[in-house]
């Protein structure tokens, strides 16, 4: 696996290069956000995952992180921060994030973050078309109801016939594991090891910036499908869309 390790500070970067090198990783880093930038768009397809520090010299890592998103949607992408507002992870998770550690940060966690991520994006693509081919209908829809129809194939999902535009690779995977179990209340827990196939190490606010963008975008198109289940987790529900 290939990284591209964007962090200004030395210690956590040199830190981290020894932990990657014991996992047999090749590491390339960019110590200030203009630098990263550019080794990514020497060879965006070469970097297996991307770690982005917020606080960067030359470019902040919110800049950084929606240039990388205008050049590629799918690259697994960690933002590493101080920062451990509300606020920040969620505009963080808005521009393109796929997850978000907290410094200081144990290099176990973040490698099993990693880990985790890099094993979704590689398998994730073949696992959803496997798993198409027996479940979806005749129409070509894995999950299909009186006012939602969902699309592995195509990553496409409708609500009352109108699409829901925009939807970035994790909040489909989102959108579809609530979705093939209507009514069904996960805990985040669950949809940390479903989707993010984090176990142990997940950070369940994660889940809940991610609903809340998912549910942005479903609002543009019909009424709210994605329920909260006070103290347990969430749930979709379209059967009050009958009433």
């Amino acid at each position: 696996m290939k990284l591209l390790m964007i962090e200004d500070n030395t210690s956590v970067a040199e830190m981290m290069a020894m932990f990657f090198q014991k996992e047999k990783w090749e590491v390339v880093n960019a110590y200030d956000g203009e630098e990263g930038l550019a080794k990514f768009k020497e060879a965006p397809d070469s970097f297996d995952i991307i770690t982005l520090d917020l606080n960067l010299p030359k470019m902040d890592g919110m800049q950084v992180a929606k240039e990388i998103r205008q050049i590629s949607e799918t690259v697994p992408l960690i933002m590493l921060t101080a920062r451990d507002t509300e606020s920040d992870q969620v505009l963080g998770l808005e521009l393109g994030a796929d997850d978000y550690v907290t410094k200081p940060f144990s290099p176990i966690t973040l490698i099993a973050r990693i880990k985790a991520l890099h094993r979704r994006a590689e398998v994730g693509t073949e696992v959803g078309a496997e798993q198409a081919e027996p479940e979806a209908k005749k129409d070509g829809f894995d999950v299909e109801t009186d006012h939602f129809k969902l699309s592995t194939k195509t990553r496409e999902a409708y609500l009352n016939g109108k699409q829901i535009e925009g939807l970035t690779p994790k909040e489909f995977d989102l959108l579809h594991t609530l979705s093939k179990s209507p009514k069904q209340v996960f805990s985040r827990e669950q949809l940390l090891q479903l989707v993010w196939d984090y176990e142990y190490y997940g950070d369940e606010r994660t889940v809940d910036a991610h609903i809340k963008k998912l549910r942005q975008k479903i609002e543009k198109v019909g009424p709210q499908i994605i329920q909260t289940v006070w103290g347990v987790g969430y749930k979709f529900d379209d059967s009050g869309l009958d009433q």
